[in-house]
């Protein structure tokens, strides 16, 4: 079920991917003020977007779950989270990169938008230890749900409140008048976006078709060991 398309959607992303780093080296021109470091904008930011996306849309994944007590809504939320932490990490790495780049030192605590990001990734770092320090499974999917959905809330909360700061450090991507965006950099940004997308819908996919088939793998197992004695949906959970 999972598995279905994923080999079209796999091409899918590859090829944007491809097409968004062509424009970035080959297409978009040079930030004025920063140079060829400004570039790595069109990587960092969209993995940003869409890293804070995936914790929002585990959340709602969550809310699901503790609505119909269905375990494949948690192994959702749970997988949509975990890839997200993984593209959090890339933002942490490329953002420390563009500020050596910019500002000449690797982090800088009084930036609140580095700040704030690791804020988040350190609450959802937390996530997958406490998941499965609970042994009992239809707990462990309940507790995690719920901190889904707490940390989920708190992240349009914390990016409101950074951008109600002054944040006047941060590295400018753009240097035009007004600061809007030019066409060529708007056009290579949407197509880096899209591909992030695209990535992370196709990881999401592969997670989920690589663990439904790890669960019947099991279960083929245990048929052919005679322990085939029914496991309880409600008692089923993710593993790694």
């Amino acid at each position: 079920m999972y598995g279905k398309g994923l080999r079209g959607l796999s091409v899918a992303t590859i090829i944007t991917l491809v097409g968004a780093f062509a424009l970035v080296f080959f297409y978009a021109p040079n930030d004025r003020d920063q140079g060829f470091i400004q570039k790595i904008f069109y990587l960092h930011v969209p993995m940003a977007i869409v890293a804070l996306g995936g914790f929002v849309a585990g959340g709602l994944l969550a809310i699901q779950h503790l609505r119909t007590r269905d375990p494949k809504w948690d192994l959702r939320s749970y997988v949509a989270i975990h890839i997200s932490i993984i593209l959090a990490v890339g933002v942490l790495v490329t953002g420390s990169i563009w500020a050596k780049g910019s500002w000449g030192h690797w982090w800088l605590w009084d930036e609140p938008t580095l700040v704030s990001f690791l804020i988040v990734f350190l609450l959802y770092a937390t996530y997958t230890p406490m998941r499965f320090a609970i042994e009992d499974r239809e707990r462990q999917a309940r507790y995690a749900s719920v901190f889904a959905i707490t940390a989920g809330a708190f992240v349009p909360l914390n990016f409101a409140a950074v951008r109600m700061a002054e944040a006047y450090t941060h590295p400018r991507v753009l240097s035009t008048t007004g600061g809007a965006m030019p066409g060529d950099m708007r056009l290579t940004f949407m197509v880096a976006i899209v591909g992030m997308i695209l990535l992370f819908i196709t990881l999401y996919r592969f997670e989920l078709a690589t663990k439904h088939a790890r669960g019947r793998l099991r279960s083929l197992r245990r048929q052919l060991t005679g322990d085939d004695a029914p496991v309880p949906r409600r008692t089923a959970a993710p593993t790694i």
